[in-house]
């Protein structure tokens, strides 16, 4: 007769503990999102949210958080993904209160409500597409077209720092929410937003684009391509380092989307081959003029490029950016990972 081998006692002993802990981890965890998606205080406060273009769902979190909105980064990407919200986030600028659950503040964002009596500018947008926003904000053509002119802000630092030869603010408006009123102007919104770039070249940051060899205006001009190259903030300051390293070596920038601005702001459709002046594909160096507005963190970029020695990169179609230090091994990436994008078969 075979006899069934008892198993020890302390076996059990470990096995139950374990389906008590996992149990208590699921409970804990629950309890935990749950707790998170109760509004942050109890203060009625509306406060201006402003969602860049192109922000993640992570960043976004991330922004609310810090902004004393929600309680949990972590649990309003769950929220978002489990609501299947993920492709509805929009871009603009909301009217948003710490008294407002985590679902309706999400349910806000992804509903395109945008506050009223507010004008906002977000990273990565042309003079042409701000002016399109401007005229939506209910501003006249001939209000902003006035407003346009650098020469009404003669007396502002970063219009001084602007080379004599150019005259366009493209690029120098910087990404803000501004109050309007009925009697507000084109003109009052657009100084608002260079005094405020003004406020953020600081003088430490001066001086870090000095020691990459560019002067204000430049740096503001590489944050502009960087902004529309990638989004993630870690990708802009590698990218800033491959453009850094390429005008170093005389290499051309060799960037899409200044190629695109050049065509489309002569009347082109965008084109990687049109030549103009912004195609840093074929001329070398920067091009005359920023290409759009900039954000925080790809300024940041330039005045602290990674300590890397990338020369190439491209971002696939699964929104990774890949970076490589020869051209065989950036030809092997855009192969394998960017075929929508770049436009292979």
């Amino acid at each position: 007769m075979k006899l069934i081998k008892r198993i020890p006692f302390r076996l059990w002993i470990i096995a139950v503990v374990a389906v008590v802990l996992i149990a208590g981890s699921i409970v804990g965890i629950r309890q935990y999102y749950f707790a998170n998606l109760k509004p942050y205080s109890s203060s009625n406060k509306l406060e201006d949210f402003t969602v860049p273009s192109g922000a993640t769902i992570a960043q976004i979190g991330s922004l609310l958080s810090s902004q004393g909105l929600i309680r949990s980064p972590w649990v309003f990407e769950w929220y978002v993904h489990s609501a299947n919200l993920s492709s509805k986030l929009e871009a603009g600028t909301f009217a948003l209160s710490p008294s407002y659950s985590l679902q309706k503040i999400a349910n806000i964002i992804a509903s395109g409500h945008v506050a009223e009596g507010l004008v906002t500018i977000l990273p990565g947008k042309t003079l042409a597409q701000i002016e399109n926003t401007l005229i939506k904000d209910g501003f006249t053509k001939t209000d902003i077209n006035s407003a346009l002119n650098p020469q009404n802000y003669s007396n502002l630092p970063i219009i001084e720092d602007k080379p004599s030869s150019v005259n366009t603010l493209e690029g120098l408006l910087y990404p803000d929410t501004f109050d309007k009123t009925s009697t507000t102007t084109a003109q009052k919104i657009f100084r608002e937003s260079l005094m405020e770039m003004g406020k953020a070249i600081t003088p430490s940051m001066q001086a870090a684009f000095a020691n990459e060899g560019l002067s204000v205006y430049q740096a503001i001009t590489m944050a502009s391509i960087i902004q529309q190259e990638v989004s993630r903030p870690s990708d802009m300051s590698q990218v800033a380092q491959v453009f850094l390293s390429r005008l170093k070596q005389g290499m051309p920038l060799g960037s899409d989307v200044t190629a695109n601005y050049g065509a489309v702001i002569n009347g082109q459709a965008p084109s990687l081959s049109y030549d103009s002046p912004y195609n840093t594909l074929i001329h070398q160096g920067l091009p005359p003029t920023p290409i759009g507005t900039i954000s925080p963190q790809s300024l940041k970029a330039v005045a602290h490029p990674s300590n890397t020695n990338w020369l190439y990169f491209v971002t696939g179609d699964n929104g990774v950016t890949y970076f490589e230090q020869t051209l065989q091994q950036h030809n092997s990436d855009v192969s394998q990972y960017c075929h929508k994008l770049c436009k292979q078969p």
